[in-house]
């Protein structure tokens, strides 16, 4: 069976999940389309690469990521950087015909994400967008659903994502809280996830009307570089820098197929973990998913008989999408690390049977511009339409 050789740069959160999906995907997805091999990873300082590797079962390691780019052994290319690296990393993958996995958002700007687009097309080479809750089995039935008419024309779309761990004022001022890193703040980390799934099930967006806000405006400096997303609190005299990203932002939507819609994304919504959902209205009935129960999808079908309507609860399982490759049983738990195992299994399949990737670059890009537009209609306070003609 065909073997590709990662090179992974970035050995934080996300390394581990993307490590674990490298390792796993064959045990789950047999006969795999090629075997994924954890070839070398890059970190900032050697001791820390070195650290990663044993950790995540890389060959080997390096504190210079450009030696991964210039390595003729390297098949794919798989970016967990902060926000700020993606464009100069992905251009040079691109230049040097490696295959290309990038961690969302895909850039600070349009205008990175622009030139990560146009590299990678100029390139010819594969490249996906790592919104792997698009890969949960529900939203995957959801779409099923959506594609057979079941619940009809689509009317309305509202979408969530809320959590609460940066609400308290003592978490660290993270690389996500700062502008020049992040590029945005809850918008680019959170709200492209939903943004994501609403043009998999809905479609393209066409004109927002948007209010973002602020609510904590300095944060403690924190010392190292690793990103603990709010597990840490520093109290007391400490020093404090600026926070210039938003806390949240919620926005109004049109489709460009006359469907309507609204999505609230926010990082200081005290009690709520990972409160990612969407409710979708059709002519013709409803679903409605919650991914802290990634296990359910919530269906209401107007067809039913009268006496038999009401939202019904749907077990994801074997007979679902992705459900054979999985567990036999439903409802025996999906979690986190297997949406990163699908995400990963589309990604070798598209390269070894030279298809497009989705969400690609050019998704990424499109993302971007829209939350362009989401920043502008706050800023002006009115409608905006989405410009895809960047």
């Amino acid at each position: 069976m065909k073997k590709l050789n990662v090179g992974l740069i970035g050995a934080g959160f996300m390394a581990k999940a993307h490590a674990m999906a490298y390792a796993t995907m064959p045990m789950f997805f047999w006969p795999a389309p090629a075997i994924p091999v954890r070839k070398v990873i890059a970190d900032i300082t050697e001791e820390g690469a070195k650290i990663a590797a044993e950790r995540f079962g890389f060959e080997k390691y390096t504190s210079d990521w450009r030696k991964i780019i210039e390595d003729p052994e390297i098949d794919i290319v798989d970016i967990v950087t902060p926000n700020d690296t993606h464009a100069e990393i992905a251009i040079a993958a691109a230049k040097a015909g490696k295959h290309i996995f990038c961690e969302k958002p895909i850039a600070r700007t349009s205008e990175e994400a622009k030139k990560m687009y146009e590299a990678v097309t100029n390139a010819g080479v594969k490249n996906m967008l790592a919104f792997n809750y698009r890969r949960t089995p529900a939203v995957a039935l959801a779409k099923k659903f959506i594609e057979e008419g079941a619940i009809g024309k689509i009317l309305n779309f509202r979408g969530t994502y809320l959590q609460d761990w940066s609400a308290d004022p003592s978490s660290p001022l993270s690389w996500r809280f700062q502008k020049s890193i992040a590029g945005l703040g809850t918008l680019g980390d959170i709200g492209t996830h939903v943004i994501d799934i609403a043009r998999y099930l809905v479609g393209e967006f066409d004109e927002v009307v948007s209010m973002m806000n602020t609510y904590i405006t300095e944060r403690p400096i924190q010392e190292g570089v690793v990103d603990k997303l709010g597990t840490v609190k520093l109290e007391g005299s400490v020093k404090k820098g600026p926070v210039d990203v938003d806390d949240e932002a919620s926005f109004m939507i049109k489709f460009k197929n006359g469907a309507v819609g609204s999505i609230e994304a926010t990082r200081n919504g005290w009690g709520r973990n990972n409160f990612l959902t969407f409710e979708i209205h059709g002519e013709k009935g409803s679903i409605f998913f919650n991914y802290e129960r990634r296990d359910e999808l919530q269906v209401y079908f107007a067809d039913d008989p009268v006496d038999r309507r009401g939202f019904r609860t749907i077990y994801t399982g074997s007979a679902h999408p992705y459900g054979e490759a999985l567990w036999p049983i439903p409802a025996l738990g999906i979690g986190y690390g297997e949406t990163k195992i699908i995400e990963c299994h589309d990604f070798i399949k598209s390269i070894i049977e030279d298809v497009e990737a989705s969400p690609n670059f050019e998704d990424g890009y499109r993302i971007s511009l829209i939350c362009d537009a989401v920043v502008k209609s706050a800023e002006e306070k009115r409608w905006v339409k989405v410009d895809f003609g960047k």
